[in-house]
């Protein structure tokens, strides 16, 4: 949402009704090369609003900056920034919440596909379990302390995706990568608090701990399964 037009236009709104509230419609005749920017802004804004399907009531608008000039206004400047960023992240979400059903049904088969084989590869021996439904298998055990979520750590890793085709990995760029554990996917964060230092797992993460119904850029499709081969080199901090 472009709260800087929202800003102008209800600045040229409140000029507008402001300089002839009692005949509009007269004030649409351009006397000056003022009053003509002054039109050319409110189109202007207006439409870049409508475009971003924002819907407002110009005259609720121009009440709203009238009552505030008599200093009678209904809400505080504090109460119409909280009710806007409201409004904003309801709107976000609701679009979020549609696009997750409609990439539901799009990405169907997709989706069916990634859930048998975490149905399958589960059964298979040294393949561990957890309740979140991380799955992981230990390649190699290490014998270092393990980190915690506030541990900040330097690892190896090579990113597939079921199918075997690679999206990421920091062993071809040659260059370990450090991050937060409280900062990355939520399976990349449960599974590193269970390796010690040394420790190379191989990890399965079910979408809903990785990218979910979002994806990743082009290559990670949503509500992919993820695999990775990790090795714990050190904690940082």
């Amino acid at each position: 949402m472009k709260i800087k037009g929202l800003v102008v236009l209800v600045a040229v709104i409140a000029l507008f009704y402001g300089s002839c509230a009692r005949n509009p419609v007269k004030s649409a005749k351009m006397k000056d090369s003022v009053d003509s920017l002054s039109y050319a802004f409110g189109i202007y804004n207006y439409n870049a609003l409508m475009n971003d399907s924002l819907t407002l009531n110009p005259l609720v608008v121009a009440r709203a900056m009238w009552e505030s000039e008599k200093g009678n206004p209904k809400m505080t400047d504090e109460d119409a920034r909280t009710y806007i960023m409201m409004f904003i992240n309801k709107r976000d979400m609701e679009r979020s919440e549609k696009q997750a059903e409609m990439n539901k049904e799009i990405y169907r088969d997709y989706i069916n596909e990634n859930q048998a084989f975490l149905a399958k590869n589960r059964e298979r021996s040294g393949v561990t379990v957890t309740e979140s439904g991380l799955q992981y298998e230990v390649i190699k055990m290490g014998s270092g302390p393990k980190p915690t979520l506030e541990s900040t750590v330097k690892v190896h890793y090579v990113g597939t995706l079921i199918d075997g085709s690679e999206f990421d990995s920091s062993v071809s760029r040659g260059s370990p990568a450090q991050f937060p554990l409280n900062g990355v996917i939520s399976g990349w964060t449960e599974a590193l608090q269970l390796m010690p230092v040394g420790s190379k797992f191989k990890l399965y993460l079910p979408e809903s701990l990785a990218y979910g119904p979002g994806g990743a850029g082009d290559v990670i499709r949503p509500y992919s399964t993820l695999v990775f081969e990790v090795e714990l080199l050190e904690i940082v901090q």
